[in-house]
Parts: structure tokens; sequence; C-alpha cells
């Protein structure tokens, strides 16, 4: 038997001031995304902003439906955007915020399971690494270098060669 360990480390910054003028703008965006959320039935308004290689901001917002599976999540609506309008641009930074009803929304969270995936497939076709800047409406901010290191041993692609 052969042990094997999976880790990585990320950055935490205590407030949106301590980031550079252009993430804090990327965050800001993500922030003020929210607000297109349709979230009537969780109260959890969530926002993403993405930063192209070619400089454009993309936003995307969660979507929820009365039938639970219809809904999605911010970072589907994002991903779907960047390569409906931008196919084939990378994506350099996505920052995902969210605001609440019910809880306070003053540290990170992160992608579900299935944006997990969906970021780790984009990072791939892409070639390219996509960097996360994580946070709440205050509050401690995630940087994580990339999407891929939320999901070890993901099922990619190669699996189906």
């Amino acid at each position: 038997m052969k042990k094997q360990t999976f880790e990585f480390s990320f950055e935490v910054y205590d407030s949106i001031d301590e980031l550079n003028t252009e993430d804090q703008h990327l965050l800001n965006e993500a922030r003020r995304a929210t607000s297109n959320a349709y979230a009537p039935y969780s109260n959890f308004s969530v926002g993403a902003a993405a930063k192209l290689s070619n400089g454009k901001i993309v936003l995307g917002s969660n979507q929820e439906n009365a039938s639970f599976p219809v809904g999605i999540c911010a970072e589907r609506v994002l991903l779907g955007s960047v390569t409906s309008f931008y196919p084939g641009i990378p994506i350099e930074t996505i920052a995902i915020s969210y605001d609440s009803k019910l809880i306070k929304s003053d540290h990170p969270i992160s992608p579900c399971g299935m944006c997990r995936q969906a970021l780790q497939e984009f990072e791939g076709r892409m070639g390219k690494p996509i960097q996360l800047l994580l946070g709440g409406m205050e509050g401690k901010i995630y940087i994580i270098n990339s999407a891929s290191l939320l999901l070890p041993l993901a099922f990619t692609s190669e699996e189906l060669r």
C-alpha cells in the first residue's frame, strides 16, 4: 500500500482594501452581480465576475427555479455567457461573492461540486488556470491560483479517451 497526500495553499486577505486595484474592481463587480440573481427560494444570491484574457469583464448570477434541479449557479451562468459571447477566449480570474437574507455575507464561499467540475473542464479546454477570488459582501477574501485545485482527483475528458 502507498499513501498519498493532496494539499494546496491559498492566500487569505482580511478585506478588499488589501487587494490590488484590478482584483478590487473584479470582486466589486461580483458583489454587484448578486443583485441580478433570481433567488426567491434560497434567499442566497450569488454573483460571479470573470476577467477574460482580452480584458473584457463578464458577469453571471444564480437563477433558481421552482423545479429545483432546473436552477443554475452563478458560476455556470458565467461560463455559458463567456463561451457564447467570447468563444475560445480564456478566463484569467473569476471573483465570486454572495448576499443572503438569512446569514451574514462576511466570509468566502466556495463553488459547489457541480460548478467545480464545470470550472475544471473549462480550464482543461482552455489549457490555462483560472484564478479564483472568493469573498462575501465584506470580510476575508481567499485567492486560489487554479479552480482545479478545488477538485482533486477530478473526472476529466482524459477518462473518456
